[in-house]
């Protein structure tokens, strides 16, 4: 049972990088339009603001506005992306340090904790309640349920099989659903950086 269970994660893994590289091709089928402005030799140092300064909540006005928002959803994104890294270790019959696992704990709770707070800030909230879709709060609960159940298998594993199920149904629901903002976050993040980082406008410079 868990061999095959194991098996099917890899495999629905599989079939979400697969859609989700057929999509970002995809973006290329459009074109581009032609750069005419003069090169300022800057695409590289644009990319590493982008994914360092460029993050930061003083950067971006709608995040230092919304500061608690943005810390949550910084620890909820955190706790996922390790959430994925425990699975691929559990998957692989590779174990943890004890230390590891208390961190892991930690942020597993945290993670869990933000994205139930996210989740009732966009049903309790009417400004947020008007724009969500059945998409926002499904991509939520499926995440804040693997969460739950990585936390839960640091202490049991016989909580294994619905552990590795649920993997197998979000990593299927990825590539049609909001959760593909992961990985496309990271290449319209590169793209942003080349293009502006060419202009010459990222890094952006102090105004004197």
């Amino acid at each position: 049972m868990f061999s095959i269970l194991k098996i099917g994660v890899i495999l629905s893994c599989f079939v979400s990088f697969f859609s989700l590289s057929i999509l970002v091709r995809k973006t290329f089928s459009f074109g581009r339009k032609p750069t005419y402005a003069q090169s300022r030799h800057r695409r590289m140092r644009g990319v590493i603001y982008a994914f360092s300064r460029g993050m930061m909540p003083w950067e971006k006005e709608s995040a230092a506005k919304h500061l608690p928002t943005y810390i949550a959803g910084l620890l909820y994104h955190i706790g996922l992306f390790l959430a994925l890294f425990y699975l691929f270790f559990l998957v692989f019959s590779l174990e943890l340090d004890n230390t590891i696992i208390l961190l892991l704990r930690i942020s597993f709770s945290l993670a869990l904790l933000c994205g139930l707070a996210l989740i009732g800030k966009r049903i309790l909230l009417p400004t947020m309640k008007k724009i969500s879709c059945p998409d926002d709060f499904f991509a939520n609960a499926i995440v804040d349920l693997f969460l739950l159940l990585s936390l839960w298998h640091t202490y049991t594993t016989s909580i294994a099989p619905a552990f590795f199920l649920v993997s197998i149904i979000m990593f299927l629901y990825i590539p049609v659903g909001k959760i593909r903002h992961c990985v496309f976050f990271f290449y319209t993040k590169i793209l942003y950086g080349l293009f502006y980082g060419r202009r010459g406008i990222l890094p952006p410079t102090r105004m004197i």
